[in-house]
């Protein structure tokens, strides 16, 4: 006989474990479950790139919350399943080994699995995602008898992962296809400010770079040729070439979408009493100047799962979260607050140079985003320009000794 939930929550990350701790908080009593693929409660994702690789973080630290939380609020925790199928005419889901689970309201907060490779030698021992627990753990496992690294992508996944293995003594090289690191989702000053330090750390940073195979030995990676037939050693392999949403199900059973699951304001899906939040859920952005898009943060996850709580609990408000996000590599705190996204202007404000500075980006006169690298100040004043869209003079944005709060105009 199937189970039944009055709300399933699929995905046990930080948006799935957000909305069970809001539900309650907010005082739902009905029954209520978390679906995850791992074995593990939920646990924080961003320290695995960082802390938690390097060694300085246990796993039991980096819990959303402790093992007995879930159980004192009776919230269900299923973990090590997977849902496969999606019935959103009986409200019903389907889980890998055929069970069957009934609910009321059906929150999606799946995230997405990395992007692979689909070139010869993707799936050898010694290459790795950077998502799970598992996927750290078995990097920890072969750190001992790995002396060389190759990250393929130059996003921050990569970055952070080549921080940590060069800190940890490793050689590591970094391929980007594009012509700097970090082109998706920040401006050129931020992008040459990063390979410079990457570099001055030790790390061959290499740009417009075209992967053709990863070489084996016995089944284990033993180095990545490139298209040019160069051969550069590596024990392991770390791919961060971005995820995919994980929506298969819900795009099947009907929900509109694609590049992940279509949502509105309130995070619904198009279909009944279903919901989606975080990595996979594609909304309208009011700090994209409007673009249906998909956030990949903490902050995206966490505010998507509030808002659904409150809607399901009688209290239903548009989503208009200040997008946030950071970043460590090295001794650089990167903070980033808004969406660069659109930008025809970028103003730095500081001296790069002295690895304390922001980066201020405009779009039509208005400020839109800011990336502040070790300026906590910026980072914090500089909220209120970006809530504002506040137009202000460049000239002005590039004097450090302004304070970021004096040139937020008087309402």
């Amino acid at each position: 006989m199937s189970q039944r939930f009055d709300i399933l929550i699929v995905g046990a990350g930080h948006g799935g474990a957000q909305a069970a701790i809001a539900l309650r908080q907010r005082g739902f009593a009905g029954t209520l479950a978390i679906v995850g693929e791992e074995p593990d409660p939920p646990y924080e994702r961003p320290p695995l790139s960082k802390d938690y690789l390097a060694g300085d973080t246990p796993f039991e630290r980096i819990m959303i919350r402790p093992a007995a939380f879930w159980a004192e609020r009776e919230v269900a925790m299923l973990t090590g399943m997977r849902v496969n199928a999606v019935d959103a005419a009986a409200h019903r889901v389907t889980l890998s080994g055929g069970e069957t689970i009934d609910y009321g309201k059906l929150i999606w907060a799946t995230g997405g699995h990395p992007r692979r490779l689909t070139l010869s030698g993707h799936d050898l021992v010694g290459v790795h995602g950077v998502r799970s627990r598992e996927d750290v753990d078995r990097m920890i496992g072969e750190l001992a008898t790995t002396t060389e690294v190759v990250v393929i992508g130059g996003g921050y996944i990569g970055l952070e992962a080549a921080a940590v293995l060069t800190k940890l003594g490793k050689h590591v090289t970094v391929l980007e296809a594009l012509d700097r690191v970090l082109a998706r989702v920040a401006g050129e000053p931020l992008s040459r400010f990063y390979e410079a330090e990457h570099r001055a750390h030790g790390v061959d940073v290499r740009l417009g770079c075209s992967v053709e195979c990863i070489e084996e030995t016995d089944g284990r990676a033993t180095g990545v040729r490139l298209a040019t037939g160069e051969v550069l050693p590596a024990q392991m392999v770390i791919v961060g070439i971005g995820i995919i949403p994980a929506v298969e199900p819900l795009i099947a059973a009907g929900a509109a979408g694609g590049n992940g699951v279509a949502v509105d304001e309130h995070c619904r899906t198009s279909l009944p009493d279903i919901y989606a939040i975080g990595d996979c859920a594609a909304h309208s952005n009011a700090f994209a100047d409007g673009a249906t898009i998909r956030l990949e943060s903490v902050q995206n996850a966490n505010d998507q799962a509030t808002l659904v709580a409150k809607a399901i609990t009688g209290e239903p408000e548009a989503y208009k979260a200040v997008p946030w996000f950071w970043s460590n590599q090295y001794d650089l705190r990167l903070q980033t607050v808004g969406l660069s996204i659109g930008h025809d202007d970028a103003v730095v404000r500081g001296d790069i140079a002295s690895r304390s500075f922001s980066i201020v980006y405009l779009r039509q006169g208005r400020v839109i985003a800011l990336d502040c690298v070790n300026a906590v100040k910026d980072y914090v004043q500089g909220r209120a320009l970006v809530v504002a869209g506040a137009k202000v003079d460049p000239e002005r944005l590039a004097d450090a000794s302004v304070p970021l709060k004096e040139l937020l105009a008087p309402a």
